[in-house]
């Protein structure tokens, strides 16, 4: 569409003598055209200097703008025998349009910064073919990559595409070592270097006919020391090594704009663990706020005078909106890689939309960021000068305003409004966090004295950002309702981290975490204990999704594996397994803790989380197994879930009671490199699974695995054939082994097999409950169980009348019914015994209440108050007392249900 056609909007001449100069050469055009050509020139003299040299050209482009700045960029692609004039040639007609594109309204904020970002890759590839050409005609450069293997990351606003009119370059050259024979490096490497030198001055150098781009190197690693082109694995072991945060957040815009492009991006592939951290990144925020103070010190950047005020890196400026924008992705970019964007109102966008700004916040920073924008672009056009400081005076401020076709006094109510606005909007999330004073001076001081010699306070970092949270966190500690108990069990949670500056950070950005930690502190020493080992499942209490509805099993396993399939190798598989399911087992607990789930939905979500881990892991780990051994033709296997995990019931510290099945063609061996017989294939991959979720890595453990209720116990093999299996249980199983069945739930492998299985388990329980010797056997079982397993008064699980009795009794009770039932109350009421039913949820509840406070066994005196309040809230009772005795009371009320049923069992009258 014609340019005039698109106009919307006019400067005002500030200069009407050389506005009206101006457009009398284009006394034949649109109204709207010479306007807008009279507002331009007579701000800007640069701009009237340009239609002078380019009239020609601009009256040509006019019919199609786009397409006339398409055909520049395009003619820099070809062989240019006066490459410097021609350059400089395509920078005057570039920018004369966007210019007035951007004053005129006819292209957005997007479209302008767009095209000088292309002018400049490709002003870029233009200089740099040449002479690379010219190296290797010399016999300079050796070898035959593309490109010479160089590559030209743009970073900052480049890097983003959001080039503003008069920007300087940055970038930084880097070349693939790998793509030159090792005696060829030190050659190619001076080549490269002399390259990169030429390509700055042909494109910052100022002739007759102007410059390109003035272009800073100074990004690079260690500029100082360093060459102005240096090897990607130089880079990288810098980074890896000494890397520090504001190097991270030029990372987040770096883009390969030149040379060898898939190099490029292979180092910034390479380099995103180093940008991007796995777990929630909040000491970046500490960071940033010293990067503002140092740059305003150095500037001397105080007050909100506008006269001569800093738009870009004054207080509420451009670059406080950058810095917010840029930490928020550094904190969360490494588990949300949807944050991992270069430009600045897109990632603002992005923000809101996953729960890290608000929505409102984001929006008027996006608004406030882009009308910054369009007036440094006019700051830089008066005199294309490289400025983002406000007029001094009047008369500056008079053209600027003429610029912005506004007057004077409103140009500058909206800027003040604009920086006061920003410095509210991001001030609160840099500045440290405002005490509101402590708790008496008294209160725990020989310990809180001591906390200065633990690991996680041993960097003067940690120290001051535990400062300032300490007073608002002995606060809350002191009003716990056992203030002591609570900080005693803080004292061990601090004590047992292994550095703090992390956790702190998190912390100070968010308050709601030091809440949190009291409330576990003075509920539950296991899971204080738990967090000071793996303090960063506080990461998931932020991420957005920690208090959404319970996904169930289908939903985690879905999400584990996406999860698993976005990594490459084996062992960051099985170490992103843990950290995945390490936060999503602290999610439970911690809903379990504030009341938002009970102990059933609690047991359920514990089973539901180990149904997905092994669901996702059993085909990673066959597809790693037979990477050296193959296949097994017509071979597959099945995990079962026996014990609690069978009956979807397990709480904070169960192991997984395991067992695992397998079918294969008659005499079949792997078809690998390495080839098994069936048996020992599948004996040696469910070793290599159980290894998987129970083996110590660098983030813990999985679970604990226990495989003894598989036929023949210790003895038999860890993994049983399907016909082997059938026949074992049909002739030689034990009663125990049958009462296991009835719990037994296949629960990973082929759909097709866990049908089978569980048809062939309904069968057994069928035919195996009509044997007179269930109960006998039974009655043999509970005495060598109460000889080798006496328990107190708060262990629920052994002795008569207590979980496991009145769990084998359900077992039995459902073997002989032939039930498929697996859940200890449904057994129950399924046989009517609903008094029954009732001291095990009660006993249920208790044990999964107490394996969340403390993995040891349960004192109530040394649990500690809030614990206390925690088993009566889920239990009902109004007193440990009233508790104590209705635990008693219900114990032998089932012992004695029990025994009676079974007193016919013994030969009794």
């Amino acid at each position: 569409m014609r340019f005039a056609s698109r106009i919307l909007r006019s400067p005002r001449p500030f200069d009407p003598s050389l506005g009206n100069d101006i457009e009398r050469r284009f006394y034949d055009e649109n109204p709207a055209l010479r306007a807008l050509i009279r507002g331009a020139a007579g701000c800007s003299p640069y701009l009237a200097d340009l239609l002078r040299q380019e009239e020609t050209w601009f009256r040509s482009a006019l019919d199609h703008p786009e397409m006339a700045c398409r055909s520049e960029l395009g003619d820099l692609a070809r062989p240019l025998p006066d490459l410097g004039p021609r350059l400089r040639q395509a920078k005057r007609r570039v920018a004369l349009m966007t210019a007035l594109a951007d004053l005129g309204g006819v292209w957005t904020l997007e479209q302008v910064t767009g095209w000088l970002t292309d002018l400049a890759d490709a002003a870029i590839t233009a200089a740099l073919s040449p002479l690379i050409d010219a190296e290797r005609t010399r016999g300079r450069l050796p070898g035959a990559a593309p490109m010479a293997g160089l590559s030209v990351l743009a970073m900052g606003k480049m890097g983003a595409r959001e080039l503003n009119y008069s920007s300087d370059i940055d970038l930084i050259c880097l070349f693939d070592e790998t793509q030159y024979d090792p005696s060829d490096y030190a050659e190619a490497r001076a080549a490269l270097i002399r390259i990169t030198r030429k390509m700055a001055a042909l494109l910052n150098d100022r002739t007759a006919d102007g410059y390109v781009f003035r272009t800073d190197l100074r990004l690079r690693p260690d500029a100082s020391v360093t060459p102005v082109c240096l090897s990607m694995e130089a880079a990288e072991r810098y980074y890896e090594s000494v890397g520090r945060t504001w190097e991270r957040a030029a990372y987040i815009k770096a883009r390969p704009a030149a040379g060898d492009i898939r190099a490029g991006q292979g180092f910034l592939d390479t380099l995103a663990p180093f940008v991007w951290r796995k777990h929630l990144d909040f000491a970046a925020i500490q960071d940033a706020h010293d990067m503002r103070l140092k740059i305003r010190k150095h500037k001397g950047l105080h007050g909100r005078a506008l006269d001569g005020y800093d738009l870009k890196l004054g207080r509420g400026g451009i670059r406080e909106i950058e810095f917010f924008t840029q930490t928020r992705q550094l904190i969360a970019g490494g588990r949300d890689p949807s944050l991992r964007c270069r430009g600045t109102v897109e990632a603002l966008d992005r923000l809101a939309k996953a729960g890290w700004v608000p929505a409102e916040t984001a929006t008027a920073l996006a608004g406030h960021y882009r009308a910054y924008r369009e007036v440094e672009h006019r700051l830089q056009m008066i005199r294309d000068a490289q400025t983002h400081s406000l007029p001094t005076g009047p008369e500056g401020f008079d053209r600027l305003a003429a610029f912005m076709d506004m007057d004077p006094p409103d140009l500058k109510d909206m800027l003040g409004k604009r920086l006061e606005a920003v410095s509210s909007l991001t001030e609160d999330f840099f500045e440290p966090t405002k005490s509101n004073g402590g708790p008496p001076s008294d209160f725990g001081a020989d310990m809180v004295e001591q906390w200065a010699s633990y690991p996680a306070l041993r960097s003067p970092r940690a120290v001051e950002i535990f400062g300032r949270l300490k007073p608002d966190l002995l606060t809350q500690l002191h009003r716990a309702a056992r203030p002591e108990e609570a900080l005693n069990q803080f004292d061990r949670f601090l004590r047992g981290l292994p550095a703090g500056v992390q956790v702190f950070s998190l912390f100070e950005a968010n308050p709601q975490l030091v809440s949190l930690i009291v409330d576990i502190c003075a509920t539950s020493p296991a899971l204080a204990s738990y967090l000071s080992r793996n303090s960063s499942v506080l990461d998931a209490v932020i991420g957005g999704e920690f208090f959404v509805a319970w996904p169930g099993a289908a939903g985690l396993r879905t999400a584990l594996s996406e999860t698993l399939a976005a990594e490459a190798d084996y062992e960051r598989k099985l170490d992103t397994a843990r950290r995945w399911a390490r936060e999503w087992h602290f999610r439970v607990g911690v809903h379990h803790l504030r009341g938002l789930i009970d102990a059933d939905e609690a047991a359920c979500s514990y089973a539901d989380l180990a149904d997905a881990v092994l669901q996702s892991l059993l085909p990673v780990v066959s597809e790693e197994f037979a990477k050296k051994h193959g296949s097994v033709p017509g071979g597959r296997a099945l995990v079962v879930a026996m014990g609690s995990l069978g009956a979807q019931r397990l709480n904070a510290t169960s192991d997984l009671d395991l067992l695992v099945i397998y079918e294969a063609e008659a005499g079949a061996d792997s078809d690998g490199g390495r080839p098994l017989a069936a048996r020992l294939y599948y004996a040696r991959l469910t070793q290599a699974l159980v290894t998987a979720l129970s083996a110590p890595m660098s983030e813990g453990r999985l679970y604990e695995v226990d495989m003894r209720l598989r036929p023949s116990g210790r003895q038999g093999p860890v993994a049983t054939g399907w016909d082997s299996f059938q026949s074992y249980q049909r002739n030689e199983a034990w009663t125990w082994e049958h009462l296991a069945l009835t719990r037994a739930r296949a629960v990973a492998g082929p759909e097709v097999f866990c049908k089978r299985f569980e048809a062939f388990r309904v069968d057994l329980l069928v035919d195996m409950g009509q044997k007179d010797a269930v109960l006998a056997d039974l009655d043999d079982m509970r005495r060598r169980l109460f000889e080798a397993k006496p328990g107190g008064l708060w262990n629920m699980k052994d002795g008569p009348g207590r979980l496991q009795d009145i769990e084998l009794f359900a077992q039995s009770l459902t073997l002989l019914a032939g039930s498929p039932e697996r859940g200890i109350a449904q057994q129950l009421e399924a046989a009517d015994e609903t008094e029954l039913a009732d001291v095990a949820r009660l006993l249920r509840t208790l044990q999964t209440g107490m394996r969340l406070l403390t993995a040891g066994p349960f004192e109530p005196e040394a649990a500690g108050e809030g614990a206390r309040a925690f088993l009566l809230r889920e239990t009902g009772f109004a007193t440990m007392d009233d508790l104590q005795g209705a635990l008693i009371d219900q114990i032998d009320r089932a012992e004695a249900r029990i025994s009676a049923a079974l007193a016919g069992a013994r030969g009794a009258p």
